[in-house]
């Protein structure tokens, strides 16, 4: 098996990348940018075809949220036109695609959690643009797999839970807000699960099942709750003041309510999945180490 990680560098790419000695009878091969450019026909179907790829696992994105707004061209470039290249090109050399999207699909303003039969509504150019990358996917190759992921963190990369560490030393007291709703996702448990799809395909490939689907940790939480179980397990101490969303305004609505429901991903390929807080504790230890 050959398997391409695409956005090899951010905080999913990473938590892959660090999980590849579990699998050694697999080659990885790891690009960002700078070694395979996927908004290029050309340049993607000549490293599919020089690699013999088996699975694209495509975790490159714009996550810029609020830029996005004053940067369309490239959002919608690295997020719609390059995951519709990788798609096509799969679809021709027999490669599945495994792509990454978002809650931000979706309005926020639901009281139950999403599932992926749910009417999506992005509210910003980032939004729109990762759903105008999923509707491009299913187009061009109906085999692929689209998971869903919200509120990432990771010992890799810039996130939340690194914010809050910095922010911890730096502050006696801390305004986050309290009215946006979802549950945070640690990517180590997302990479595990992806690769744990691809396992179950290796081993049956009809048990590749094709379609959209959600992933984040169980549980529920509000970034005030999060951020309250940062500091608690790493020991801060801090006062944090829950405050309403309306006090930071951003070029982008934040969804109120991003909460996912993923029955249908456990019960396809057999995944279970950690508690937000269970999660969050394996990360800040590691990020202790």
């Amino acid at each position: 098996m050959q398997i391409l990680v695409t956005g090899a560098y951010g905080q999913l790419g990473s938590e892959i990348n660090e999980l590849v000695s579990n699998y050694p009878d697999w080659k990885f091969l790891f690009t960002d940018v700078d070694s395979l450019d996927i908004t290029s026909e050309a340049a993607v179907e000549n490293y599919l075809s020089t690699n013999k790829v088996d699975v694209v696992v495509n975790c490159a994105a714009y996550t810029a949220v609020d830029k996005a707004e004053s940067d369309q061209e490239t959002a919608h470039l690295v997020n719609a036109i390059a995951p519709k290249i990788l798609a096509k090109k799969c679809q021709e050399a027999g490669a599945k695609l495994i792509h990454v999207s978002t809650d931000y699909v979706f309005a926020g303003d639901a009281c139950t959690p999403y599932s992926e039969t749910d009417k999506t509504d992005p509210q910003g150019a980032y939004g729109l643009t990762k759903l105008d990358g999923e509707n491009f996917v299913l187009a061009e190759n109906p085999e692929a797999v689209i998971i869903r992921t919200s509120w990432l963190y990771s010992s890799f990369g810039n996130n939340f839970v690194k914010t809050m560490l910095r922010l911890g030393k730096e502050k006696e007291q801390l305004g986050v807000v309290f009215d946006q709703v979802g549950t945070p996702t640690y990517a180590a448990d997302l990479a595990a699960a992806i690769l744990h799809i691809v396992k179950k395909y290796e081993i049956k490939n009809s048990d590749f099942i094709p379609g959209i689907y959600h992933y984040s940790n169980e549980g529920v939480a509000s970034w005030f709750d999060f951020a309250l179980a940062i500091f608690e397990f790493s020991g801060i101490k801090i006062k944090v003041n829950p405050v309403l969303s309306d006090q930071f305004p951003t070029p982008t609505k934040r969804p109120h309510f991003s909460v996912l429901n993923k029955l249908k991903i456990k019960n396809n390929f057999d995944i279970e999945i950690p508690y937000w807080k269970d999660s969050l504790q394996v990360c800040l230890k590691k990020l202790m180490e």
